[in-house]
């Protein structure tokens, strides 16, 4: 994997930084992208080991910019997310539901596309979607259908691209600094009541849905899966 160049969008922070971490630790090239600029720079200063370059995920001159300046690379990682979507159904906003299809769905999609002429056929395009596209919890519908729609690309792509692989990890609740827009007195209730609904009686960290990212790009046997790691949440 020495010579391999991985991709991390939306890889700033949480998840995808930790993502961006442990391919580097296993000998890859890993480039990490998020919209703050400042953000970018501490994490090039704080973790040698990786790249971090300011890009928006939204535009498509940014994502260009940035394929066309990296040139050839292996592993696409697609992590970048937004907040919106979520909602009991009778009042929940259709402006929302879109907005947060753009912010994450949309965001994904073009990013991937984008890629296709820079990936290495024998490399990997891994989607980060979320478990309520495979849950059934009230107040989620819009962000099942948001999950949903990433998840399912996933078989179509990996039978259109092969060799090129596509996956995605679906993860639960995971605390990350996601969590941080919200305040504390909301934040902390709905951690717990998420961690108390799962089967392990606690949330993800970043770290473990890492390792899954990682597995899912390093093992060239993986094809057209979605990976569920949620604790067991999906289930309750």
């Amino acid at each position: 994997m020495q010579t391999q160049v991985a991709i991390i969008i939306g890889g700033t922070s949480g998840i995808g930084l930790e993502t961006g971490k442990l391919l580097a630790a296993h000998g890859l090239r890993a480039i990490v992208t998020g919209r703050d600029a400042e953000k970018a720079a501490r994490v090039s200063h704080q973790y040698p080991d990786i790249e971090a370059k300011a890009v928006d995920a939204a535009s498509v001159t940014s994502l260009k910019n940035l394929y066309d300046s990296i040139g050839r690379f292996d592993h696409l990682v697609l992590c970048v997310s937004g907040a919106k979507g979520a909602g009991e159904f009778p009042s929940l906003s259709e402006t929302d539901v879109r907005e947060g299809m753009e912010q994450k769905f949309f965001a994904q999609f073009r990013a991937a596309q984008l890629a296709l002429p820079f990936l290495s056929k024998q490399g990997s395009v891994t989607f980060v979607s979320a478990i309520s596209a495979r849950a059934a919890n009230p107040g989620t519908a819009g962000l099942a259908a948001i999950n949903g729609a990433i998840e399912a690309m996933v078989k179509p792509l990996a039978r259109e691209l092969r060799p090129l692989r596509v996956n995605a990890v679906s993860p639960g609740v995971v605390e990350t600094p996601w969590w941080d827009r919200l305040p504390a007195e909301v934040r902390g209730p709905i951690l717990e009541r998420s961690a108390a609904a799962t089967l392990v009686n606690r949330n993800g960290t970043a770290t473990e849905l890492a390792e899954a990212v990682s597995f899912v790009v390093c093992n060239g046997f993986v094809n057209g899966t979605v990976l569920e790691l949620d604790g067991g949440l999906r289930l309750s």
